[in-house]
């Protein structure tokens, strides 16, 4: 293989690698402190951000061993990250993170070896398609989550480690020379690099996050982008020509038609919130075919990312600089993307972070729109002036790099049918078993993962209905992992996600062994989390169900409108069943104005509220509850209370079950 294809995988393995781990440090800061929604000596993690500041320490006559002693700790970080807890995993993730932005600069000043390669500005754009299209295969085929960052799957960050260090012996790194003449660092360019690879950290390296800002057709997002992402990887090495046919004009109209299509995509299903407590609750459906012209236009659009990574590289390349001239732009870089993350936490945090946050109330689109954005003023403001990138003749067929880019998109185009298979389960006889689970973001009550316990505890209880709440995790702040796919995709359910995550809820998804009908999600007014119900239907023995799935919060005003809109809804539906984290307990007012009407598992088999195995659940000690319709009965209901629920909450079940 030629040496260009191993720089190419060189800048591949490096970009997946900083999406990763800054994802990873992230995460860890957010499930440490913002969960708790308050701020301690963890979100001094953010600071790994800026440790390239520390380049201008480095002995400028010896950049080859200090390139080297960086992937070293990279190497080392990335393989650690999966397996230490969740602090431990800060901590790695955070040096990894250090690493690999102070290996930047390196990099992008790097050389190859034989001086046969085509320009170095074609290398990053490669690499960052080709690190879309792995990061696409890693998290397509594991339902939603990227195996390499799991324990189980620790060794493939390892694999790609030593793939990386072998790519980068290709690399030469040059001791500076004196140049009087030297123009200026090219901060912007470096800049722009930063702001083309976090808008592919924030949406395209995880197609899920699409899929669930639209509700669109998860296969064909998954397709699409990774799809376009290898094919660039390989035409921009195989015909070089093509990639530079392209001119400034056509450049900045594709790219400002992006900037408007991705904008226009979170915008299509931005809610207009109950803003007072008379207004009437607002539903939301399946979208439009309308509603979903934006997505299509923003996956065929999306590939202009690359060109614009072309530009940014050529543009250092012609500056010909030190690495100790990127790193005001590395620096930048990072402090640009910690604020794009927090104004993206804030819409989802609004009511807790005052006077800041509130600001940012259903304002999801704006990080997108400003990070697409910053990109085109780049690419528009200096276009290609001065900036010549030459036409490269027609590489040589490379039957091996084809063959490579080819079964990562088979392998994710398996994944992406394969794990959204649904499995036929044989009805229970005249009953359904629901159960109740605010999963905490796949996290125990101290903070640490725990998704696989949480599965097994579903699957021990193997519930006809399970309704999950705070389960909104594919955002960047949680490292666009989709525990709701995960969990539908391994137990073989139907799914409805619920409140898309561009409506900056916590998440209320149904999982049914029952194929869902007629899903929506319904709001009411909220002054501190954006209240959405989940509602969907299901058919058996002849009889509808309505289910809702309830993650309630806010001032008693706030919980009273919830209570009496879903008592209005629910009228005249003779089966019903109403289970989530009501976040009240059996003496506040909205409770006993649904117990009015409604039944609660727990208190119609147990009137004491205390089960005859001793568990207490009177008073303070329950809001996760189970209500359901007075023509029906519940049997057996039972909690499983912390740290055994594997979650800060009581997992809750109970049988419902009906008289012909």
């Amino acid at each position: 293989m030629k040496k260009t294809y191993l720089i190419v995988i060189a800048w591949g393995i490096f970009f997946l690698f900083l999406i990763q781990l800054a994802g990873s440090l992230v995460e860890s800061i957010y499930i440490l402190d913002l969960m708790n929604t308050s701020l301690d000596e963890k979100a001094l993690g953010l600071l790994f951000f800026f440790a390239p500041v520390l380049l201008y320490l480095y002995p400028q006559k010896h950049p080859a061993q200090t390139a080297w002693i960086l992937f070293g700790t990279l190497f080392l970080a990335r393989g650690l990250t999966p397996l230490p807890n969740t602090l431990g995993r800060l901590l790695a993730s955070g040096i990894g993170t250090c690493a690999a932005l102070s290996l930047f600069p390196f990099l992008m000043t790097a050389k190859a070896k034989d001086d046969s390669s085509p320009r170095p500005g074609l290398w990053a754009p490669a690499g960052l398609a080709l690190a879309v299209g792995i990061s696409a295969f890693l998290r397509t085929v594991n339902y939603g989550l990227d195996y390499s960052l799991l324990p189980s799957g620790s060794w493939a960050g390892w694999a790609l480690g030593v793939v990386l260090g072998f790519a980068l012996t290709s690399l030469k790194w040059d001791s500076p020379k004196e140049n009087p003449a030297k123009s200026r660092p090219p901060t912007l360019a470096a800049l722009g690099i930063f702001l083309v690879a976090g808008l592919a950290w924030f949406a395209f390296s995880a197609p899920t996050v699409i899929a669930r800002w639209t509700e669109g057709n998860y296969p064909l997002i998954v397709l699409t982008v990774s799809a376009l992402a290898l094919a660039w990887a390989g035409i921009s090495l195989s015909r070089p020509d093509w990639i530079v046919k392209v001119s400034p004009l056509w450049l900045l109209i594709w790219n400002l038609a992006f900037t408007l299509a991705l904008t226009l995509t979170i915008l299509a299903h931005r809610v207009p919130f109950p803003q007072t407590p008379e207004s009437p609750a607002v539903v939301v459906f399946p979208p439009t075919t309308l509603q979903q012209l934006p997505l299509i236009l923003t996956l065929l659009l999306f590939p202009v990312i690359f060109f614009d990574l072309l530009v940014f590289s050529s543009r250092i390349e012609k500056a010909d600089p030190t690495p100790r001239d990127l790193i005001p732009g590395t620096l930048l870089g990072s402090l640009t993307l910690i604020i794009l993350i927090f104004m993206q936490i804030f819409t989802n945090v609004w009511g807790y972070v005052e006077p800041v946050s509130p600001w940012f109330r259903n304002k999801f689109w704006l990080p997108y729109a400003l990070l697409a954005g910053l990109i085109s003023l780049l690419i528009g403001w200096k276009g290609m002036k001065g900036l010549e990138i030459q036409r490269q003749p027609p590489g040589k067929y490379s039957w091996g790099w084809a063959a490579l880019l080819a079964v990562i998109f088979l392998v994710t185009a398996g994944g992406a049918f394969s794990t959204t298979r649904v499995q036929a389960f044989e009805p229970r006889e005249g009953s359904l078993v629901v159960m109740t689970y605010n999963i905490q973001q796949a996290n125990d009550d101290y903070g640490e993962r725990s998704y696989q316990e949480q599965l097994a505890l579903i699957r021990e209880v193997a519930p006809d209905i399970l309704a999950l709440q705070e389960s909104d995790s594919t955002r960047v702040s949680l490292n666009n992992n989709d525990y709701v796919r995960y969990y539908a995709g391994k137990l073989g359910y139907y799914s409805y996600y619920g409140p898309t995550t561009v409506t900056g809820t916590y998440g209320t998804a149904i999982l049914s062994r029952i194929p869902l009908q007629n899903t929506r999600t319904v709001f009411t007014f909220s002054d501190q989390d954006e209240i959405g119900t989940t509602e969907a239907e299901i058919e058996i023995d002849g009889r509808t169900f309505t289910i809702y799935n309830v993650h309630p919060d806010g001032s008693d005003r706030a919980m009273l409108v919830w209570a009496e809109a879903l008592l209005e809804r629910s009228a005249g539906k003779p089966n019903l069943i109403a289970l989530g984290d009501f976040n009240l307990r059996d003496y506040e007012e909205p409770y006993q104005l649904i117990a009015s009407t409604y039944t609660n598992a727990w208190e119609s088999v147990y009137p004491s509220k205390i089960s005859p195995d001793g568990t207490d659940m009177s008073g303070e000690n329950r809001i996760d509850h189970i209500f359901f319709s007075p023509s029906l009965a519940a049997r057996g209901p039972v909690y499983i209370l912390p740290p055994a629920s594997a979650t800060d909450h009581p997992v809750h079940w109970a049988e419902i079950i009906w008289k012909d």
